[in-house]
């Protein structure tokens, strides 16, 4: 095809028809369950199987009425646990959304920018540096693109594509990354018919293995599985050795069995983080992980760029040296991309124009890449005077590649020092006439120096506020840039960094210079990283996380990716980062500010803070369960719980967990604590031990209650509308004194939590059902209750569970 031929690409209907035909441009993945499957492993959940153990014990015992009540009582069980799965899969279905890759197609003869999973046969789609292919298809346009294969053929040398060069190969392959340049494609397959669709229908067999937490929780819970499994035995052998029946003593290992395995726990932690990634979302910080949801609270360093991050990432030329006439921006503009995508490279474009001229039309001869040593670009052009080379890059860079009069040299320096201190970005201008392009080394020794370009770049308006908050909250900041060290410094110093050039800013040169132990020492004190290039960045992750520090690393760039996937969190740009580097990330920032971070960070430790309230009370809940159906059984005694009463109890501690901590504000104290110790479980030694008092307090204080109105002549069923009603009322101020570990309950508002007040009423109106509504105090076995008896339940219960809220007062006012 011509290159001055104009593209049009498909139109839209005829985009349309041919999805609709082909189907979308996905790898095969992982699908969900269908709604029967996941009944049936609802049905397979171990409350479901042993109530329906209890209903068919009940059957065996002639008890027909209570065998139905507890088979029905499946229904409310299953649905909850269905609802609240129902919510977590819709929140990741959201962030799955936004989480969606996109290409730019030539629909209509527009650009325009489209779901990756609407490309169908013969799109055009244009790609440029950093892009993954999105499909498989043949280069229209574009030369000297260069190509990462790994993912397809294990190489690691770039492979080089041109449409212009009539020997050189044109095909590319999804999942591929474009390296370096710009191009136009057309698509030749999509989705699983691509050379990686075999790799993605492999891949979509594969689960990611679980992280520490989540085999922290199913250890957990395993463990306390296993303990009640022991203690149903026992507690059936108990019962047969009182003289019971077989049928009932299962009903009693099964009663045991509901109140002791703590099912609730994988679920609360997987909903939590769910919500937690979406409100984040929100919030302008994306989630493709979901643990590191979690994992962000715990950041002790963040290693973060400057432009973009810390600034707003929009530079703009401030001041051209000279400034008597010679034509610097003409220059540097040749020595740039004819459509560029460097916000540098724009920046120049848009000087120019701002000065009335046009790009001069000087067609490209030869393009030298970067050089990472000095830092710089050049490009061999075809002038109206000749053969020319032009180059830009650092000042330090141009200078020895021009070799200037010493006296030149240092008032070249001198300026640049001098913009450099104004918190200017500067970098400086080349060029050369050759008679023929014959090699770099060659072209280049023609180059001399011509001027130097200083761009300003402001600094975001709430970032020094968001700098100090991560500094109160323990978490140390480093600040990551290509600028010069005085620069660096200038910049710095507006940050409020402390910036002291013996100790506390180094360079790129530097990180080169030591071994891994130097750079760990040098990373423990220096908070200002200049002149450092993206692969710097993976031996500055390992140096920190060597000395036990959480990193969240951020990055733009296809050589990011190494960095991003080694951090804790690798935090990815979604405005300008380049798809290789999301797609490596833990984390994108949509808006590519630092205030983001901050947030994210604040919301990761109110997801943490969020989890361990509702394992607390789930730990507090489920004690006094326990023991009420290990010692009334071995001791004899008529039992408490019977399984209806676990199937309502089982109600009302789903949505108690599952909402009422999730819906909590975060502390007003959440960004003044030191990060918490990587590592570290839920609960630390002394906050799982307060729960467990607390529990066990009210377990006593309710088998006492029972066991003493039975001895005084009080019927069992009045017995156990009394002990289980001061339970259930001891349940609900549980919810109230595991909200703040630290406060006591009159100094945490209700308001603030609709939910919280609306759950507790709904038990509370549930209790009065059980107890007054004939058909339900029957299938629960209660009896009425005098108003005598209610206020002894209640005295018993706020006697039992608010005993520590007095203690946490004296705390707060002496500790």
């Amino acid at each position: 095809m011509d290159a001055g031929t104009a593209l049009e690409g498909l139109g839209a209907a005829e985009a349309a028809r041919r999805l609709a035909a082909y189907g979308p441009n996905e790898l095969p993945s992982q699908r969900r369950a269908p709604r029967w499957l996941r009944l049936l492993k609802a049905l397979a959940d171990p409350m479901a199987i042993l109530l329906v153990v209890a209903s068919a014990t009940y059957v065996v015992l002639g008890d027909r009425f209570d065998a139905a009540v507890t088979g029905i009582a499946l229904v409310p069980i299953l649905l909850v646990s269905l609802v609240l799965e129902g919510r977590a899969e819709r929140a990741l279905d959201r962030l799955k959304q936004l989480t969606a890759p996109t290409a730019v197609a030539l629909r209509d003869g527009r650009e325009t920018t489209i779901s990756s999973t609407a490309i169908v046969l013969d799109d055009l789609l244009v790609v440029q540096e950093g892009d993954v292919i999105p499909a498989d298809g043949v280069l229209l346009r574009g030369s000297q693109l260069m190509l990462d294969e790994s993912l397809l053929t294990g190489e690691s040398q770039p492979v080089p594509k041109d449409a212009v060069d009539d020997g050189a190969e044109r095909d590319l392959w999804a999942g591929t990354t474009l390296l370096s340049g710009r191009g136009v494609m057309v698509v030749t397959a999509t989705g699983a018919r691509t050379r990686h669709g075999a790799i993605g229908t492999l891949l979509s067999t594969i689960e990611a293995p679980a992280t520490p937490l989540q085999r922290m929780v199913r250890r957990f819970v395993g463990q306390l599985g296993i303990g009640a499994a022991v203690c149903c035995v026992a507690v059936v052998i108990a019962d047969l050795l009182h003289g019971s029946a077989w049928p009932a003593a299962i009903i009693a290992g099964v009663s045991l069995a509901m109140a002791a395995i703590p099912e609730e726990f994988p679920m609360v932690y997987t909903l939590y983080l769910a919500l937690g990634a979406w409100r984040l979302a929100r919030d302008e910080a994306l989630i493709r992980k979901l643990p590191s949801a979690e994992t962000l609270g715990a950041t002790t360093v963040i290693c973060t760029d400057k432009t973009g991050t810390l600034t707003l990432g929009r530079l703009d030329v401030d001041t051209v040296y000279p400034a008597d006439g010679s034509d610097v921006l003409g220059a540097a503009l040749c020595a740039s991309e004819e459509s560029p995508f460097d916000p540098l490279e724009q920046a120049i474009e848009r000087a120019v124009r701002a000065a009335g001229r046009k790009r001069s039309a000087s067609p490209l001869v030869r393009r030298y890449a970067f050089d990472p040593a000095d830092k710089y670009v050049s490009y061999v052009r075809q002038t109206a005077d000749g053969l020319r080379i032009f180059a830009k890059g650092s000042v330090e860079g141009i200078l020895a590649h021009t070799a200037p009069p010493a006296e030149r040299r240092r008032e070249i320096e001198e300026v640049n020092r001098q913009l450099a201190a104004r918190r200017m970005r500067v970098i400086a201008v080349a060029e050369g006439g050759i008679a023929e392009s014959t090699g770099r080394a060659d072209d280049e020794r023609a180059l001399a120096f011509v001027g130097l370009v200083a761009f300003t770049d402001p600094i975001r308006p709430d970032v020094l506020v968001s700098l100090e908050e991560c500094r109160r909250a323990g978490v140390r900041v480093i600040m990551l840039t290509g600028d010069h060290p005085e620069t660096a410094a200038a910049i710095g110093a507006a940050l409020n960094f402390a910036v002291d050039h013996g100790g506390t800013i180094a360079s790129g040169e530097q990180i080169d210079a030591l071994d891994d132990v130097g750079l760990a020492e040098l990373a423990a004190h220096t908070t200002i990283f200049a002149r450092t290039r993206p692969e710097q960045k993976y031996r500055l992750v390992k140096a920190l996380q060597s000395r036990g520090e959480v990193v969240a690393m951020t990055g733009d760039g296809t050589n990011d990716a190494p960095a991003l996937r080694e951090a804790d969190i690798g935090i990815a740009m979604g405005k300008r980062g380049t798809e290789v580097a999301r797609e490596a990330a833990d984390l994108v920032l949509l808006d590519d500010d630092f205030t983001t971070i901050e947030r994210a960070v604040r919301d990761g430790r109110r997801i943490f803070d969020n989890l361990k309230h509702a394992f607390s009370y789930l730990l507090a809940f489920h004690i006094p369960l326990l023991i009420s159906a290990l010692v009334l059984p071995i001791a004899g005694a008529p039992l408490l719980l019977l399984p209806i009463h676990l199937v309502w109890l089982e109600l009302i501690v789903h949505p108690t967990s599952s909402l009422v901590f999730e819906a909590d504000p975060p502390d007003a104290d959440l960004m003044r604590r030191p990060p918490r110790r990587s590592g570290a479980g839920f609960l630390r030694a002394g906050e799982f031990a307060r729960p467990l008092v607390v529990g066990t307090t009210l377990a006593l204080a309710v088998l006492a209650l029972y066991v003493w109105e039975l001895a005084h002549a009080m019927p069992v069923t009045e017995a156990r509308a009394l002990a289980l009603s001061a339970m259930v009322i001891g349940q609900l101020l549980l919810v109230l004194v595991e909200r703040d570990p630290l406060r006591p309950l009159w100094q945490v508002p209700l308001r603030n939590n609709l939910t919280l007040i609306v759950v507790m009423l709904m038990a509370a109106a549930s209790l009065l059902m059980l107890v007054y509504v004939p058909v339900a105090a029957a299938a629960a076995e209660f009896g009425p209750l005098t108003l005598r008896e209610w206020g002894l339940g209640v005295a018993v219960a706020v006697s039992a569970t608010l005993w520590y809220e007095p203690v946490k007062a004296w705390r707060q006012a002496h500790i």
